[in-house]
Order: C-alpha cells, then sequence, then structure tokens
C-alpha cells in the first residue's frame, strides 16, 4: 500500500501537470475541436495505454536501479522539481499558451487516433519525467514493496490525467470558445496552473531528504 500523503501528493501533482498545457492535452482538444469528441476520446484511448506503457516500464526498473544506486533518487528528486517550476513558468510567462489554443487538423481514420495519442503520449517528456523522477519520490521505503507502491501510484496518476483529459474532451468546443471570447478567464486559467505547479515545484526542491 502507499500512505494517504502520498496518494494525495500524487493525485495533485498530476492534477497540476494535466492542467498545464502539453503535447497530450494540446493534441487531444485540437482533435475534439476539429473532428468530434468521438475522435478525442479514439485519441485519449491511446494515451491511456501510452501511460500503462510508461508505469510499467518505469516500475520495472527503477525498483532494481534505487536498490543498487540510491543517490539517483536525489537526481530524480531534483529533477522533478526543476521540472514542474519549468512548466510553471510556461504558462504564466506573458507569452505562455493555454492548451485550449488549438490548431485545426485534418480528420483521421480510429486507428491513426488511436496511434497519434500513443506517441504523443510516448514522446511526451511530461510523462517520462512523471514517472522516472516524480512519482519515486512519493515511494515510503518499507512501508510495502516499491514497486507495489509504484503501480498504485501510477494508478492514480493515469486515473487523474484520464479523467481530466476526459473532461477536455467533452467540453473542448465550449470552452475553447468560453475562453476565446473572454481573454480575462483565459489568463486567470493560466495563472492559476502556473501557481499550482510552481508551488509544488517549491515544495518539492526544499523537501529533499536522503533516501534510507
Amino acid at each position: 500500500m502507499v500512505s494517504e500523503a502520498a496518494a494525495w501528493g500524487i493525485f495533485v501533482v498530476a492534477l497540476g501537470m494535466v492542467l498545464s498545457p502539453g503535447p497530450n492535452t494540446i493534441y487531444l482538444v485540437s482533435r475534439s475541436i476539429s473532428q468530434g469528441w468521438r475522435a478525442g476520446l479514439v485519441s485519449l484511448l491511446g494515451t491511456l495505454v501510452g501511460f500503462v506503457v510508461y508505469m510499467t516500464m518505469a516500475n520495472v526498473g527503477v525498483a532494481a536501479v534505487f536498490e543498487l544506486v540510491p543517490w539517483l533518487f536525489i537526481g530524480l528528486k531534483v529533477a522533478g522539481a526543476l521540472y514542474l517550476l519549468y512548466l510553471a513558468w510556461n504558462v504564466i510567462r506573458p507569452d505562455g499558451a493555454s492548451p485550449f489554443e488549438a490548431r485545426d487538423m485534418p480528420p483521421d481514420s480510429a486507428m491513426k487516433l488511436f496511434r497519434m495519442g500513443l506517441l504523443t503520449n510516448l514522446l511526451n517528456p511530461k510523462s517520462a519525467i512523471m514517472y522516472l523522477a516524480l512519482i519515486p519520490q512519493f515511494i515510503t521505503p518499507g512501508l510495502s514493496p516499491t514497486m507495489l507502491q509504484g503501480f498504485l501510484l501510477g494508478g492514480i496518476q493515469i486515473v487523474t490525467s484520464i479523467s481530466v483529459n476526459g473532461l477536455y474532451v467533452m467540453a473542448a468546443g465550449g470552452i475553447a470558445t468560453f475562453l476565446r471570447d473572454r481573454p480575462a478567464w483565459m489568463v486567470a486559467q493560466r495563472g492559476v496552473t502556473g501557481t499550482v505547479l510552481g508551488a509544488v515545484g517549491l515544495t518539492l526542491a526544499l523537501d529533499n531528504p536522503m533516501p534510507t
């Protein structure tokens, strides 16, 4: 099992990351706006499979690596904190982007939609950082097997990400229109997202204990 604090921590981090503009969200929203919510859901299924692939590969490898190289744990924590701060800056800077500033795309088949959702996620640096740098720092040594904790925390991240992205897909057109007609709301959305990411990044940077 995992601690309640770890479960809530990974939920907050996952929520902050899925609310920030990134390849997955931008692709899913753009596809939903241009081809409809059904196309967005097919793409989202590919994204889900990509998360499962990352979670499996990371947990099988990370559990063994941490046993051999304990200092790598610290390095991954620092990398994760820095990356969150980088994401926060990209959102709140004057020329930052919102995921609802979507691009037009030509219609694609269901197979291509699934494949593009999968590849977009597998090539997304946010996904790699989540499993290789962020999730491991919420693992509590000795509480339960490291690999089990990794899969449980990864499951929380997947449910959070897929749920929020699913809402984006279903409401993409309406939200994009709403924000486009209300620039102040667009700025507020970016501000909240950047603040959450920055706060979590600073917390992780300042709380950096040695692994046991």
